[in-house]
């Protein structure tokens, strides 16, 4: 699905990026252009961004969790 219809950038790069080392909505512009132009995919790449963040955090939580 297009998030950035100025850009068009997609959830899936958004995605990408974030796995690639993007972990804020700065470096999303640097990397994407996402939220260059208009501004009205801020939001949703940023849930986009959270989601991914939290991902890792329960994998992260899921491998320590795991006895020895």
């Amino acid at each position: 699905m297009y998030v950035c219809v100025c850009n068009q950038i997609t959830d899936h790069e958004i995605r990408r990026a974030a796995e690639d080392g993007c972990s804020s909505m700065r470096q999303l512009c640097n990397e994407l252009g996402v939220a260059s132009q208009c501004g009205r995919c801020g939001t949703m790449a940023r849930d986009i961004l959270n989601e991914h963040r939290q991902s890792l955090d329960l994998d992260l939580l899921n491998t320590l969790a795991r006895p020895a």
